[in-house]
């Protein structure tokens, strides 16, 4: 299992550690009002949608891994391309859909997880195992997901609304691409909607 590994400590492939700081670019609007930019904006920094995407060092393995950071880079990467988050390896797929791993929340709405919209990547098989020996969250309570329509959607990030001299930052949330909004986004990470999901019991994965 290739897992990012520093030092004695095995980190997912999507989070981040303490050597890739955010960088600290200029936030600035573009002319009419179009939304947002940066000062010397370089063609990597939008997507395939035109939006911004936060600018961050990327040096996997180094440092120390920060578990409650995702990388924003490797978790569009992941996402994107449908790569396990823990190992960057194919997402386990078969006739029953792509497989995900999340904390429990049917709780949350009748039809849950269906019509979510996820910012985790899937995963493999090989890598449920150890995400539920290590995992905090997942250790309160797991359940995999097989999901047969998982359509990118948009992003999560920071939005920003027109200033007096520069953009203002109003609030984190997410945003489809449908929405004219979401040129005045600095995103973080890449969403996908979730239909068609079924249940998988862990035995039927851990055996397998």
């Amino acid at each position: 299992m290739s897992l990012v590994q520093v030092g004695r400590i095995i980190a997912p492939y999507i989070t981040s550690n303490d050597a890739e700081p955010d960088l600290n670019c200029s936030v600035v609007m573009l002319p009419g009002n179009r939304g947002v930019g940066y000062a010397q904006e370089l063609p990597g920094d939008r997507d395939g949608h035109g939006v911004l995407w936060q600018k961050v060092v990327e040096r996997p393995g180094k440092g120390k891994p920060r578990f409650g950071k995702v990388h924003p880079a490797r978790q569009r990467r992941a996402m994107a391309e449908l790569l396990c988050q823990v190992c960057a390896g194919p997402a386990d797929r078969t006739a029953d859909g792509v497989l995900w791993l999340f904390q429990d929340h049917r709780e949350d709405w009748k039809r849950w997880p269906e019509g979510m919209a996820a910012v985790e990547p899937p995963v493999c098989v090989g890598c449920v195992a150890i995400s539920l020996r290590r995992c905090p969250a997942l250790q309160r309570s797991a359940v995999a997901v097989r999901v047969r329509s998982f359509e990118i959607v948009g992003v999560r990030g920071t939005l920003y609304r027109p200033g007096l001299f520069a953009p203002t930052a109003v609030l984190g949330t997410e945003i489809m691409y449908c929405d004219p909004m979401v040129h005045w986004m600095v995103a973080v990470n890449l969403v996908r909607e979730l239909r068609e999901c079924s249940f998988v019991p862990f035995d039927e994965l851990l055996n397998s």
